[in-house]
This record gives structure tokens, sequence and C-alpha cells, in this order.
């Protein structure tokens, strides 16, 4: 199969008219069907992430979850940023009345500089305009810019109600606390207000899914009695930042083992691997057989995110055989598949 950007494009627009007869959406998708498709901060390939248009995209073309990172505002709300420096995400740089807000901190043990949504009112951020996070690869997308809101978590809990209704099947929602350690560390707890808007809006097993890098935060929403399934995601280098905070030298790898994964499955349903860690492995079958399902991130459809057997063209942001990649994935029977363009892992689903 060698499809380019045009190809993948018309097929992309071929199959929104049929995308409403994709997988049943939901927590727990029937062991040996179809792998649930969720939406990548949205549509990420196709509008600037985390925005209200991103996550219609996403469903309208067939997703079954959409995913918001949580990070918290100055007045604690929960809002959808993929980090809490949101000068790569916001018009904030070029607010002149926010100039003095920019500054250094010390974020997961990393020197970060810029603006932050915990030194902003969620008033505050309401001003600011979403733009396209990758404008060199995802030129496109750019032509968005300035054109909605931040989101805040309950917003999206309600636009995703609203699109189950319009489509007539369940999209559920895949939070992930980002940096819950650090948040933690300036009494911002993320936990909190996640299990508050879960239980508010009664939110059940097919409606939602928590995601966490650091277990901890899993184990803090477990111990809440949600009911809600919960998903391990698992980084290719290094240790979750709580693990390394507390001095535990448990690596990704380690949790990748199979007694690490037994461990993993005595609180979480999932685990969410970098797509890589499956390549060459039994990582699938060693999660299946810890009682877990997997779904792997991120696929993206631009040569430099694809092997460099899949791809086509001659420039890195080229379109290349994302659907082969698709193909591969679903052959060794993960159960999800975490991804910026929804659309071509729909098709590539159906076929």
């Amino acid at each position: 199969m060698q499809l380019g950007r045009r190809s993948l494009l018309l097929a992309a627009a071929a199959g929104t008219a049929t995308a409403g007869t994709a997988a049943p959406a939901g927590a727990e998708p029937r062991r040996g069907g179809r792998p649930v498709v969720i939406g990548h901060r949205g549509a990420a390939g196709w509008r600037p992430e985390h925005t209200a248009s991103s996550y219609t995209y996403a469903v309208r073309t067939g997703a079954d979850w959409i995913e918001p990172d949580l990070v918290p505002t100055k007045d604690h709300v929960l809002v959808v940023r993929h980090e809490n420096e949101i000068s790569q995400t916001t018009d904030v740089a070029r607010r002149p009345e926010f100039e003095g807000r920019r500054t250094t901190k010390t974020v997961d043990g990393r020197a970060v500089t810029g603006w932050f949504t915990e030194d902003f009112t969620l008033a505050e951020l309401k001003t600011l305009r979403a733009v396209e996070r990758l404008p060199a690869v995802r030129n496109r997308n750019t032509v968005f810019d300035g054109r909605e809101e931040v989101m805040t978590f309950q917003e999206v809990v309600d636009l995703a109600r609203r699109l189950s209704r319009e489509h007539g099947r369940t999209i559920a929602v895949f939070p992930e606390t980002k940096h819950p350690t650090y948040f933690r560390s300036i009494g911002l707890p993320l936990e909190p207000k996640l299990t508050a808007v879960i239980r508010r809006n009664r939110l059940g097993r097919r409606e939602c899914v928590v995601q966490s890098f650091e277990p901890t935060s899993l184990k803090r929403i477990a111990a809440e009695r949600l009911g809600v399934p919960l998903w391990q995601a698992l980084g290719t280098t290094g240790g979750p930042y709580d693990l390394v905070a507390a001095g535990d030298p448990t690596t990704y790898k380690d949790m990748m083992s199979p007694a690490g994964l037994a461990r993993i499955a005595a609180y979480a349903d999932w685990i969410g691997p970098d797509k890589v860690s499956l390549v060459g492995t039994s990582l699938v079958a060693d999660a299946h057989a810890a009682g877990l399902r997997i779904g792997p991130y991120t696929f993206r459809a631009e040569n430099q995110f694809l092997p460099e057997r899949l791809r086509r063209g001659s420039g890195a942001n080229d379109f290349g055989d994302a659907f082969a990649e698709y193909a591969l994935y679903y052959r060794m029977g993960v159960d999800a598949v975490v991804t910026d363009f929804p659309d071509l892992a729909v098709i590539a689903r159906r076929n």
C-alpha cells in the first residue's frame, strides 16, 4: 500500500460519512474485537489540540474516546492543555497585559521558562486563544489560530455528552493527570478536583477512563472507588516522576516486565506504552496474560513519526503510509490506539 498525503486526505473525507459504524465506544472493548480509537487531544492532526473543534472533529470522524490533558488554574479549576506552560498552545506570548507573568519553574526536575496555567485565574485564561502547537509540522492548522478559548474539563465532559446524543453512541472522556506530583507540591492537587467532576457528572466506566504516567496518582483515584477504569501510561526511558522523587529506582522498562505488569494489574485496567515498545517484544501478550488491556501511543501520519519503510515523499511533514502502520498494530492485537488522526485509524480498522 503506497498512499501519499493526497490519497490519505481523500480516504479521510470518504470515511466521515460512515464513521458512525465504528466499534462501540466505552471503557470495555470486547477482547478480540475491534480496537478503540482514541482521539489524542481531539483530532490534533487536523485542528489545534484541546479545542472544541478538535474534539468535535475527532468524534464526527469516528473516534470512540477523546483525550483531555488536565492542568489547574490559580483558582484550582481543571483546564485542558498539553502542558501547564502555555506559550506554545495559546497566544499568551503576544498579550502585553501578561508579559510580567513569564517566569522559570522547575517541573518534574526540569527547568521550564514561559507562562503557566497555575499563575492565571480561569477568567484570565478564558481571555486567551488557542493556537497550533506544531506550526512548522502542521502549518495548515494555523488557519484556526485565535478562534477558540481554553476549555475546562467540565466543558469537555459536557461536549462529550452532547456529541454522544448527536451520534447515538457513547463517547468516553480519557483525562490524563499531568505532573500530579508537581501540582501536589504547590498546593493544587489534581486528583480531588478530577474526582469531584467524575462524581458530579456520574461518569460511569463506559464514559470515563483516567490515565497518568504516575502510579501514585492512579492509586489515589483508585482509593476513591469511582468505578472508572484506570490506565497506566508508560514512557520509553527513565521512570515515573513520582517514583523518581521518592527515590524509587523502578523504571518504565521494569514496569513492562511480566512482574511489573502484574503489579500494575493490582490497581489499573490498561497500560499505554509508546508504540515503539511493542516492536519486537512480547508486550501485548504479556499485558493480556496479566489481565491488562493495551493501547499504544501516539499514531501520526507525517513521515517523521513513521518507521522509515513507511515514509513517502521527501519531506519530513509529508504524509506516509499511516494505514500500513495501523494495520501492523491491529494485527498485534492491541485493544486501542491513541492517535492524532482518528479518522485514519477508523478507516484502517474497517479494512
